[in-house]
């Protein structure tokens, strides 16, 4: 094989392993999300008295090479609105539907 198509092959693999990785996070961000709402769900948590604390909601120290998508999930859903957070961090569901799977 060539120089040229070797190099050619290894920056194909890169770039393959790159979107790869990029695709494996989207999901698991997306099923982190869904875990949060589905947590709340579960526990009632509706309006501020019935809201419930949430673990790993911060940021916090994590072991090495372990990407925890919690923390940013949680201020994704503050951000958007379908979470909400009171003065004394517990959090609750603002819509009736969050996930929209109701047929």
């Amino acid at each position: 094989m060539s120089e040229e198509l070797k190099l050619v092959l290894a920056v194909a693999l890169l770039v393959a392993v790159y979107l790869l990785t990029r695709r494996v996070n989207t999901w698991r961000a997306a099923r982190t999300l869904k875990g949060v709402v589905r947590e709340l769900e579960q526990a009632g948590a509706r309006d501020p008295s019935t809201a419930v604390p949430l673990r790993r909601a911060e940021s916090g120290l994590r072991s090495l090479g372990i990407q925890d998508f919690r923390p940013r999930a949680v201020q994704a859903l503050l951000a958007s609105g379908v979470v909400a957070k009171t003065p004394d961090g517990r959090y609750y569901l603002t819509q009736e539907d969050p996930l929209g799977e109701t047929s």
